[in-house]
């Protein structure tokens, strides 16, 4: 809390069960979901992926001696790419952001473009891993693309939480069908949905989806 990070709140209603040896933690922010897994998974080995300089580097001072931070985005094939930067960082993507995402999140559109590194979930992860292996996933409409780039590593991973949208909040984004297809394909299964967030009119927006191997 003396960092202004606190532990989120949200996953602690979400029936993991496990008490897992690996997490992969893509989209790591300032260490919202760190936080909770150190709390939640005592000897957990934490990986956390954040590719923001600023987030990166509150995220090593906050936790750096208790998890391993790569600076770097996922997407299916390393490089480098455009990331635009939200006025809430949180919700900054590698696409662009979409009129309805400020419209149902005021706050959220871009602020400004940087460049950040890509890379791939299977080159930045050593295998084999210690299982039970969690994979969380929260990269602002590219989760699929982050996939794409994760097939071995899939392989190893137990359960998976992934932030999936009913409707286009990013320009081009994967919607919750299309990941659910590629994570049953992968060998998973669609456990439940979490933490919904609805639009006014009571319609769904995105959700905290659960896959089980």
């Amino acid at each position: 809390m003396k960092q202004g990070v606190a532990a989120s709140v949200e996953h602690s209603r979400i029936p993991f069960g496990e008490k897992f040896a690996t997490i992969l933690d893509v989209g790591a922010s300032r260490g919202q979901f760190a936080l909770f897994s150190i709390a939640n998974f005592p000897g957990a080995a934490i990986v956390s992926f954040e590719p923001q300089p600023g987030p990166a580097a509150d995220l090593r001072k906050l936790l750096g001696d208790q998890i391993t931070v790569i600076e770097t985005a996922l997407g299916p094939e390393p490089g480098t790419a455009e990331m635009h930067v939200s006025g809430r960082d949180d919700s900054s993507s590698l696409l662009a952001i979409g009129a309805r995402q400020e419209q149902e999140f005021p706050g959220t559109g871009t602020d400004h473009l940087i460049e950040v590194r890509v890379s791939t979930l299977d080159a930045e992860t050593s295998r084999p891993l210690s299982r039970p292996c969690l994979l969380k996933m929260d990269v602002q409409g590219f989760e699929l693309d982050a996939l794409r780039g994760g097939t071995e590593t899939l392989k190893e991973v137990d359960v998976a939480l992934i932030e999936c949208s009913f409707v286009e909040l990013y320009e081009g984004q994967a919607l919750a069908g299309e990941v659910v297809n590629f994570m049953t394909a992968a060998g998973f299964r669609l456990d439940g949905v979490y933490e919904v967030a609805y639009s006014a009119d009571g319609s769904a927006i995105q959700g905290d989806f659960l896959f089980r191997r």
